[in-house]
């Protein structure tokens, strides 16, 4: 990681946000994978941390905490697939701040729902992540509100970079990170939580959505057109601003998997108990691709909100869990 990255975002922002977030989120356990009929969870090759047990069903809440406790605004405004918004929404209303959040066509009527459950508004926009992002800010300006993206923010990707610090802490002997990249901020964190430890950290894009790929290997930033994919949250068009120099600098390989292999991922996932949305098996499909290998590997298990959980949540009491 270059001095420059390190001089404007670095592993220092992860252990203060370390200190921010303490009661405020869960620390997930490490749940055995790979290896793990009849043997000791320290015995497995491949470790799953569950950050769909997470509050919210995601790891998107550690981003929005820090953003929202840092910053202490009384009116926010992001655009979200889903998840950043449901953690804004559940983690603002308590606090009496108001919550926007601006979704792009094709984004999970669930995940909306949820969102209006928890008090926050939804602004629906045609196109891609781009479009939504882009009318996202407009409101901000244009209200007087803070804007705080999914990924692209040094409070956010701070925030998801607690991820990384946990793992690394409980198992310090680990020897790859796989990361499911969408918009970046969880790899950008997990690369500044690394910094300074010998851990592989690989991102895992779907196939349909190869920016990082693509922008490394262009040497700069590159947006693709809208795609599909069945990890609705990871279709982020172009790497961020903040994220990009981070990832950039630190990542150790890209991997990309099909929506077949995304799909096989979750089912895998499930016969073990863990009900995992497609984008939250991503980074379990890379591992998978990539082959077991001799070494410790942790696959992070990014979220948990099948539209089951999202139903379920939307029809019970909204805080159970309130920020003080």
């Amino acid at each position: 990681m270059s001095a420059t990255t390190i001089d404007t975002l670095g592993p220092a922002d992860v252990d203060a946000a370390v200190e921010r977030l303490a009661g405020h989120v869960r620390r997930t356990p490490l749940l055995p994978g790979l290896g793990a009929a009849g043997r000791r969870r320290s015995e497995c090759a491949l470790l799953l941390k569950a950050e769909h047990l997470q509050h919210s069903g995601s790891f998107k809440v550690r981003g929005a905490a820090n953003a929202v406790l840092a910053l202490g605004a009384d009116r926010i405004v992001t655009g979200s697939s889903g998840n950043h918004g449901i953690a804004l929404a559940r983690l603002a209303a308590p606090l009496g701040v108001e919550v926007t959040v601006v979704m792009a066509a094709g984004a999970s009527p669930a995940k909306a729902a949820l969102i209006r459950a928890l008090g926050g508004r939804i602004v629906s926009v045609p196109g891609g992540v781009a479009e939504r992002d882009q009318r996202a800010l407009e409101l901000a300006r244009e209200g007087g509100a803070v804007f705080v993206p999914s990924s692209d923010h040094e409070l956010v990707i701070a925030g998801q970079g607690t991820v990384g610090a946990e793992i690394l802490a409980e198992v310090p002997d680990v020897e790859t990170v796989y990361v499911p990249t969408g918009g970046g901020g969880l790899l950008a964190g997990v690369c500044l939580s690394a910094h300074g430890h010998r851990v592989r950290v690989v991102g895992v894009e779907p196939a349909a959505t190869p920016r990082y790929a693509r922008s490394l290997a262009a040497g700069r930033p590159v947006r693709l057109a809208p795609s599909e994919t069945v990890a609705d949250g990871l279709r982020a068009q172009q790497p961020g601003a903040v994220t990009f120099p981070v990832i950039r600098d630190r990542v150790d390989d890209l991997i990309a998997v099909s929506d077949a292999e995304i799909l096989a991922a979750a089912a895998f996932l499930r016969r073990r108990g863990i009900e995992a949305e497609p984008s939250g098996a991503v980074a379990l499909a890379g591992a998978l691709r990539a082959g077991r290998g001799a070494g410790r590997a942790v696959a992070i298990v990014s979220g948990g909100n099948t539209t089951a959980a999202l139903t379920a949540a939307a029809t019970t009491e909204p805080y159970p869990e309130e920020i003080s």
